[in-house]
């Protein structure tokens, strides 16, 4: 009886059903073209680019110097950590000494069957050698009481030694955790500067290299050498820094002198460095950071600067842009995450970022926020 039953009509059967049908493929494309238009994102231009990477780059140098900071309090830390331990150490042998003597005092008297020193010399029939015994008797007890003495006042050292370690020790992990943390930070911001970078086609990154070197002002040392070589190298003289340093600046204003012997010599040192690569936390002498370069020169010049831009900034007197002078650290931006070398004429030498060797640049490419002269 199933089988003659007229079959059931669908209620969208027939020239309605195709019409649905239709009308419902036409909305489902024109929804996939609306969302995929809606959620394409634009190429950036060459530009936009420039400017995230920058910002990465600062970002990156933030971080850095905080891990730099970072790094000489985990230095300072372990070094007194270190001091500590080798001091519980020699404390230590000393306690173990005199407890060695004071179980040799134990182990004769026990040998002598325990009497009191007085009750044996008492005992002796020679009053002669008695009174010598006693004599000698009270000195090996003051001896002794000078002995357990010690071993007291050694015990306490080390115990207070070992505390002291213990609480180096744990700032010492603390600054390494802050350590990791910094440069992680570094790789995170330095990495993602790549990505984008990588995202260029050629031509894009030959306009974003040429956008660079117009921004950096120039790539020589003034006296016609590329920033790939050294120039007249470490051995300059003072009178020969601070004139070339003046010729960077590409006028005719006459030799720059250098407030001081030292000075010139960093500016002589820094001159050298010309084409060396930036590497993040590097202090030469293959490679630095900005904050790196300025140490390594004023090092040079026997001045021992801080290692951050941070402490830099306050290693010297404070002066204004008006009175720059060869060998001034010039800081830049408000948070002082950037610092370069004066060398005259409104340019100074410095290690600017990843990819970018140490030049000569014009000051006036990053926004400044404070000079100091050291020397």
């Amino acid at each position: 009886m199933a089988a003659h039953r007229k079959p059931k009509q669908s209620p969208l059967g027939g020239q309605a059903g195709r019409t649905a049908a239709t009308l419902a493929l036409a909305s489902a494309a024109t929804a996939t073209l609306f969302e995929g238009s809606g959620h394409a994102e634009p190429r950036p231009t060459t530009a936009q680019v420039k400017e995230k990477v920058d910002r990465l780059y600062e970002e990156a140098e933030v971080a850095t110097e905080r891990y730099n900071g970072a790094k000489e309090k985990a230095d300072e830390a372990r070094a007194a950590f270190e001091r500590l331990r080798d001091e519980a150490a020699r404390r230590t042998q000393r306690l173990n000494t005199a407890r060695d003597g004071l179980g040799a005092m134990a182990a004769a008297q026990y040998r002598s069957g325990g009497l009191d020193p007085a009750v044996q010399l008492a005992l002796t029939s020679d009053p002669d050698r008695y009174l010598e015994r006693a004599a000698l008797a009270e000195k090996a007890a003051d001896r002794q009481a000078a002995a357990v003495s010690a071993v007291r006042r050694e015990l306490a050292a080390v115990r207070q030694l070992r505390a002291e370690s213990t609480g180096r020790l744990d700032a010492l992990r603390g600054h390494e955790t802050e350590l990791r943390r910094q440069k992680a930070a570094v790789l995170g911001k330095l990495q993602a500067a790549r990505t984008l970078l990588a995202r260029l086609t050629a031509e894009e990154r030959a306009r974003y290299e040429a956008a660079e070197a117009g921004r950096d002002g120039s790539d020589r040392d003034g006296s016609g050498t590329t920033a790939g070589t050294s120039g007249t190298g470490g051995t300059a003289t003072a009178a020969t820094a601070t004139t070339r340093a003046d010729r960077s600046s590409g006028g005719d204003r006459g030799p720059v002198t250098a407030p001081n012997a030292r000075a010139a010599q960093a500016v002589s040192f820094a001159h050298a460095q010309l084409g060396k690569p930036y590497v993040w936390g590097a202090t030469g002498p293959s490679a630095y950071d900005c904050s790196g370069l300025t140490q390594a020169a004023w090092r040079a010049a026997g001045v021992s600067l801080p290692r951050t831009t941070y402490t830099q900034i306050n290693a010297g007197r404070r002066v204004s842009r008006s009175q720059l002078a060869p060998g001034d650290l010039i800081f830049f931006y408000s948070g002082i995450s950037h610092v370069g070398l004066y060398i005259g004429g409104g340019q100074m030498i410095h290690a600017p970022r990843p990819g970018a060797p140490v030049r000569v640049a014009p000051i006036d490419e990053m926004p400044f926020a404070g000079a100091t002269r050291v020397g």
